[in-house]
């Protein structure tokens, strides 16, 4: 098999020469073939698609060629063969298939979904199994092939199972209007000429379809092929289990054509002409793997449901409050006067100002006018010092204003005479145990190593990907724009990623701690939980 990608580019390229804008169904004919499938066109009339099955035959070494356009009246005679007269006299019924479908190689069906009733079992067979049953005998076949077209698609539950026979299918349009203009300046009927040096013998063949068993299918592709049998599901686009079984082959078939022995990513550009039912779906397939590309594997959920895990346990972190203490681990108050005080009461203050008992001796008024006795506490609101200073104080005979009275100050700086209030606990930020917060830290610094294998694994892709692509014998060239597209955003989106980790982790490295003894330490991991489901 060495050799094969060179032989079969120019087998491909050969086989394009003089084809306007054919060059996919040229491609997805001879990758069909080479994998052991069939290709369905679907399209109006006058739009190249026997030319492709006629071409795809050159591509083998002698092949025998079968065509053959269908009608509802069409017989099995007409593909299957006459039946053997001499065979009948002999009470045997079996056709003479020389010549016809049961014997080619390649074949063309023109209408294929006007098969009836009386061929379609034959032909399922025969497209499935390689094997026609001649009477009492089941016969192999050389099928390689077919490549079946037709006007629009089937209808009926009766035509579903052959619709589903052809793995690989494609929406054949007219020509637009600067392939048109190329059609017009065609000079002549332009042939192919593959030398029969470079075509296939059917040892080769059968060597290349065994050996694309061995090709290996990476996670990162069974991760894409779970995510688009889900998206298909949710997106009612019906595809057979026994599609997707197949489809890996091709896969297979692809990747070791383009001289790999693993799937890659860029095979699956193929899934768009195997997948859909309805002509619309094959864009809807393509664009939802033009959006995967980059991402075929879990790992950008996966980090990004970490990221969004770690960021809501940083913020609860930070905005855990508790107590304060004091550096001897006492509990503080905040007290009325804006300070914090490890004593639960405090005095009361207004505006700043501390507020008092009156001695027992006060009364209100003043010397020349009558005196009457105040409530000490003013019912507990208290007194500022200029409310007190405006006070009599009797003693006796003799009678002081406050502010002039002996007694003021030792008044005054006794506890006994302040208005006391219980105070409320000082709240502040949490100081975390340091095991805590070093665990944390370690396992978001695993986090940003696992983002940051995810982003050059991308880097890796993009750098590779536009080789791969223009090398690619299968996947045109109009895919490199919305496959760089789809990279550049998920290394714009592994960057974010990064970078709100790098955020997460400074977060973490900012958050207040508790002074501990290294002596009085007991590392037993005792300091706190990460949260679950963010490892």
């Amino acid at each position: 098999m060495k050799g094969i990608e060179d032989r079969l580019r120019r087998i491909r390229d050969s086989l394009t020469v003089g084809l306007v804008e054919r060059d996919v169904a040229v491609r997805l004919a001879l990758i069909a073939a080479l994998s052991g499938e069939h290709l369905l066109l679907v399209g109006p009339p006058g739009t190249a698609k026997s030319l492709v099955a006629r071409r795809l035959r050159l591509a083998f070494t002698d092949t025998s060629y079968f065509e053959r356009l269908l009608t509802r009246f069409s017989v099995p005679e007409e593909l299957f063969g006459p039946l053997s007269i001499k065979r009948l006299q002999e009470d045997r019924y079996e056709r003479l298939t020389k010549s016809y479908l049961p014997t080619a190689s390649i074949a063309f069906l023109d209408e294929i979904f006007k098969a009836n009733s009386a061929i379609l079992n034959a032909l399922l067979t025969l497209l499935n199994e390689r094997e026609f049953d001649n009477g009492d005998r089941r016969e192999s076949t050389p099928l390689t092939a077919v490549v079946a077209a037709s006007n629009e698609l089937p209808e009926g539950e009766e035509l579903s199972a052959l619709f589903d026979r052809f793995l690989v299918r494609l929406h054949v349009v007219p020509l637009s209007r600067a392939g048109f203009s190329k059609l017009l300046r065609l000079k002549g009927s332009a042939e192919p000429d593959v030398s029969r040096d470079l075509r296939l013998t059917d040892c080769e063949l059968t060597a290349l379809q065994e050996r694309s068993e061995d090709v290996r299918v990476p996670e990162d592709v069974l991760a894409l092929l779970r995510d688009l049998r889900e998206w298909c599901i949710a997106e009612t686009i019906p595809v057979s289990d026994r599609r997707w079984h197949k489809v890996v082959k091709l896969l297979q078939t692809s990747a070791l054509t383009n001289g790999r022995h693993t799937v890659s990513i860029w095979d699956c550009w193929l899934l768009q002409h195997c997948l859909w039912s309805e002509t619309e779906d094959r864009e809807r397939i393509f664009n939802w793997y033009a959006l995967r590309v980059g991402a075929a594997t879990d790992e950008p959920s996966r980090l990004l449901c970490v990221v969004n895990i770690w960021e809501g346990q940083f913020k609860k972190d930070k905005e855990d409050q508790s107590q304060l203490r004091d550096d001897k681990g006492n509990l503080l108050y905040m007290g009325d006067d804006g300070k914090l005080t490890s004593s639960k009461k405090g005095q009361r203050y207004s505006e700043d100002v501390p507020l008092f008992a009156a001695p027992e001796q006060a009364w209100s008024g003043d010397y020349h006018g009558s005196l009457s006795e105040v409530d000490r506490t003013n019912k507990g609101k208290g007194y500022t010092g200029e409310q007190l200073d405006q006070m009599i104080i009797v003693m006796g005979r003799s009678q002081h204003q406050f502010s002039d009275w002996p007694e003021k100050d030792a008044h005054l700086s006794d506890k006994n005479n302040w208005i006391m209030i219980d105070l409320e606990p000082a709240i502040g930020p949490t100081k975390h145990k340091n095991a805590y917060v070093e665990k944390c830290l370690q396992q978001v610094r695993e986090v940003r190593e696992s983002a940051i294998v995810h982003k050059k694994g991308i880097e890796g892709q993009i750098e590779s990907f536009e080789r791969d692509i223009r090398s690619h014998l299968w996947v045109t060239e109009d895919f490199v724009k919305p496959a760089s597209q789809g990279l550049l955003q998920r290394l714009d989106e592994a960057k974010k990623l990064l970078d709100r980790l790098a955020a997460v982790e400074t977060g973490y490295e900012s958050l207040p701690r508790e002074e501990e003894d290294p002596q009085l330490v007991i590392r037993d991991d005792d300091g706190g939980v990460p949260p679950k489901g963010a490892q």
